[in-house]
């Protein structure tokens, strides 16, 4: 499976922020759920206002129970 562009230059945008220091770890609540998240976000500035722009969340409980890498093609 390829990583689609869009989510490489997400990532980009990602390693960036966290290189010039331009991140936040903030406590939102997931629309479809109600239930509480901790969102990584790049912090930008708009016109003196601070934007913050979601990333992903950090996933509950043990991260390792919930991804697998993809299987090795044969």
């Amino acid at each position: 499976m390829s990583i689609p562009d869009h989510t490489r230059a997400n990532f980009q945008t990602l390693l960036r922020a966290a290189t010039s220091g331009d991140l936040a770890l903030m406590e939102c609540t997931e629309v479809a759920t109600g239930e509480t998240r901790y969102v990584i976000c790049a912090v930008g500035r708009d016109a003196g206002d601070y934007v913050f722009t979601p990333f992903g969340h950090l996933a509950d409980g043990n991260p390792f129970d919930l991804y697998r890498p993809p299987e090795a093609s044969t």
